[in-house]
């Protein structure tokens, strides 16, 4: 089982922006930015593109509807979207609250943000995410 496997199974704690039955939304607990988000399928698979056409198309509607709820909980002027997947054998897509270009650079120092943020960030996305269903 992988680590995203055991976070959306609630083994590992995160902080939950969004989930559905088959995908979940938390927060990157080391962010390029305030808000960074990640977005996985909960079936287990390690590359994004060896998902079923359907799946991935789901997956990433799934993903345009957390992007609109990071976009009204996190002021920035646009979502960005990042597929890397070299650190952890599971499928996701990075979601980035963006200022401009920058912020999607993923060699910048990482953000150490408080946990009190870190959960009050994640439930305005979850509210933002939830209302607009």
């Amino acid at each position: 089982m992988t680590l995203f496997s055991k976070i959306a199974a609630g083994e590992i704690p995160s902080y939950k922006c969004a989930e559905d039955n088959r995908f979940y939304a938390f927060l990157d607990i080391n962010p390029v930015v305030k808000g960074h988000t990640l977005v996985i399928p909960k079936k287990e698979v390690d590359y994004l593109f060896d998902m079923e056409d359907g799946e991935l198309a789901d997956l990433m509607v799934f993903a345009k509807r957390v992007a609109r709820a990071v976009k009204e909980a996190v002021p920035c002027k646009k979502v960005g979207v990042a597929v890397l997947g070299l650190e952890v054998p599971h499928a996701h897509v990075h979601l980035i609250p963006l200022q401009g270009e920058g912020d999607m650079d993923f060699r910048r120092p990482k953000l150490q943000l408080p946990a009190e943020e870190m959960e009050q960030t994640a439930a305005k996305i979850l509210a933002a995410f939830e209302a607009g269903k």
